[in-house]
């Protein structure tokens, strides 16, 4: 099957390099050259000079490509501003949704489908880092800021970065099941399902600051303060609010509740302890204020996926 990955002009290389690795990898496992065939299809000019500088010579452009394409997966780039605008490529896509038999995109490669209205009303998410950007552009989309990938129907989006990998190796389990998938992480040291979220590998919280000072105070003031009584009725009062309007106006500001801030700024700090320090569980849970292990340890499960004592494993100093 064809697997076409459509880069742009300062492309992020490793949006197109990993899945293509993970595909490529799946059909050695196979011992079939055509299971998957990656074709790099651009957006402009053969020659795409990529993010870091190295240059890919794409095997076709969007004016020059023939032939069905099985799986279509948009790369992003660290500049979105290069990748959107671009009426050619954005009419390309809309007719290829309707032949291929799957679109995704990897990291910011969403906003090219949001453009081409691809994405309204779906279910999506892309890096931590622009996730805010993409909902307030393009309104009429579920973006999930913390999900490593998504499908909704036959659209897939992915996270930042080498999270294309996870999504591309999804993709082969989809088509060939778990045996095949684990096979390929196994030869490309990954894991066959990241535990977790984005928030395990990157400080998400910043795409959460409100633009109000009060509220962003209040923000700061959580995170610099964590072992603290940040409950509603101390935050509000702290800022000369009605507890009320306090949590309404919180909400709108950074679109989570305090309650739920102020256990991801905790998470969020704990995760790094975990990584960086050799603290036992019940100095780390007291550092970012939590009574006892037990509701540490339950929090932790709940937003990362694993707990606590496993996530360090995964992280040895």
């Amino acid at each position: 099957m064809l697997v076409a990955l459509l880069a742009s002009p300062r492309v992020q290389l490793l949006d197109v390099t990993g899945p293509a690795d993970v595909f490529a990898e799946a059909s050695r496992q196979l011992g079939d050259p055509q299971a998957y065939r990656v074709r790099v299809i651009s957006t402009g000019e053969r020659v795409i000079t990529s993010s870091c500088g190295l240059r890919l010579m794409a095997d076709a452009t969007v004016v020059s490509h023939r032939g069905a394409i099985d799986t279509l997966l948009v790369a992003g780039s660290p500049d979105v501003d290069a990748i959107v605008g671009d009426t050619r490529t954005e009419e390309w896509l809309r007719k290829q949704a309707g032949r291929v038999r799957r679109m995704g995109s990897v990291c910011s490669g969403a906003f090219m489908l949001a453009a081409a209205g691809l994405l309204d009303g779906k279910c999506v998410t892309t890096h931590w880092n622009f996730a805010a950007r993409l909902s307030a552009q393009f309104p009429q989309l579920q973006v999930q800021a913390d999900a490593i990938h998504l499908r909704d129907g036959k659209l897939y989006t992915s996270a930042g970065v080498t999270a294309g990998m996870d999504l591309a190796l999804a993709l082969v389990e989809e088509d060939h099941g778990r045996d095949l998938a684990l096979r390929v992480a196994r030869e490309l040291v990954m894991f066959l399902k990241r535990p977790g979220g984005q928030s395990q590998y990157s400080v998400h919280l910043a795409a959460q600051m409100a633009e109000r000072t009060s509220i962003r105070n209040v923000q700061e003031g959580i995170l610099g303060r964590l072992n603290a009584d940040l409950s509603v009725p101390a935050l509000a009062a702290s800022v000369g609010m009605s507890e009320r309007n306090f949590a309404r106006v919180f909400r709108a500001q950074a679109g989570v509740t305090p309650a739920e801030f102020v256990e991801a700024a905790r998470i969020d700090a704990a995760r790094r302890l975990l990584e960086e320090t050799d603290d036992a569980l019940k100095r780390i849970a007291e550092a970012v204020g939590y009574a006892n292990v037990d509701g540490f340890r339950r929090a932790f499960q709940r937003c990362i996926g694993v707990p606590p004592a496993e996530y360090r494993r995964r992280f040895p100093r």
